[in-house]
């Protein structure tokens, strides 16, 4: 199933990689090996992930979780060095859509968003698959897949629709998402990458 382009996806002004896997297959190990790299780029990188159970971020005997507890529609905290926002939505059955995680970037602090899950969404994005696991393939059915990094086990020998690349290769990944979003040409070539 192909998807319409979101447009209002496709006028965010930073480039838009997903990572997208089923539960387990390592999508947040590969973030956390991967971001040093495109930091090291000089890269200013957001992540925005997607959640599929309730989250809190706050402590109960916190003042930010009493606050938000007692009825505000938002809080935000700030220190020294970081600023925490916690929004609190009116639908709690709807998922959340991308573009509603968007709203809370500023684009003009950022070079790349990387997105981990929202597997649905019309994004560019790199499918991440282990042959041990018996999850279906994302590409088969979603033309927004522009590369599947796998294990050396999948697809060994077979032609593939989408480059494939190596999941235990995260400076391949790094190199393959700097090529596609053409972000390599304007950021430090020599960090070898």
């Amino acid at each position: 199933m192909e998807h319409a382009a979101d447009a209002s996806l496709g006028n965010f002004p930073v480039p838009l990689i997903g990572i997208a896997a089923y539960s387990g297959t390592g999508k947040t190990t590969l973030l956390i090996k991967l971001l040093p790299l495109l930091k090291a780029q000089g890269l200013r990188v957001a992540v925005v992930k997607h959640a599929h159970h309730a989250f809190d971020m706050d402590q109960p005997g916190k003042d930010s979780y009493e606050l938000r507890a007692a009825g505000a529609d938002e809080m935000l905290v700030a220190a020294r060095c970081r600023f925490g926002l916690i929004r609190e939505c009116r639908d709690a059955d709807r998922e959340p859509r991308l573009r509603d995680a968007l709203e809370f970037l500023r684009p003009e602090n950022l070079d790349l968003v990387l997105v981990e899950g929202f597997k649905n969404e019309p994004i560019p994005k790199i499918e991440l698959h282990r042959s041990t696991l018996p999850h279906p393939l994302l590409f088969t059915h979603d033309a927004n897949v522009i590369a599947v990094a796998c294990d050396d086990g999948a697809f060994a020998g077979k032609e593939m629709p989408v480059p494939r690349l190596s999941i235990d290769r995260v400076d391949e990944v790094a190199r393959f998402i700097l090529d596609y979003t053409a972000l390599s040409r304007q950021f430090n070539q020599d960090a070898g990458l």
